[in-house]
């Protein structure tokens, strides 16, 4: 499966959630939800995945964590605030460059419309 077709199942679960749940509830909450929704579709998703820092050569564990990995390809930011800054898309196309991965979807579910919420950022690598 290539990173548009999962990116597309993903896109559908998100309103699928979004639907049932609405905003304003805690990121931990959208995240289990989107997990269990991806994982409906028969898709391969981990949750909180360690992300460690190489620099130097020398591998440290400074704590930052992908919130959900689908397919081993796709970076999945979850947010509920009230508005996204540039750092919360800076943060996505960081852990992909990081990680190796070609694309992240960043996702702020505490909003009105969530079509408009949605943003796909992609590793020039």
């Amino acid at each position: 499966m290539t990173e548009n077709e999962i990116s597309y199942k993903i896109r559908g679960a998100i309103f699928q959630v979004y639907n049932k749940l609405g905003p304003g509830l805690l990121e931990s909450a959208y995240e289990a939800t989107l997990k269990y929704e991806l994982e409906k579709e028969g898709l391969n998703v981990q949750s909180q995945v360690a992300l460690p820092l190489i620099y130097d050569e020398i591998k440290m564990d400074v704590g930052y964590r992908i919130d959900l990995l689908v397919e081993n390809k796709v970076i999945i930011e979850i947010k509920s605030v009230e508005n996204l800054t540039e750092v919360h898309h800076k943060q996505v196309i960081t852990y992909l460059k990081i990680s190796g991965k070609k694309l992240g979807i960043l996702v702020n579910f505490n909003s009105t419309e969530i079509d408009k919420s949605i943003f796909r950022k992609v590793n020039g690598l």
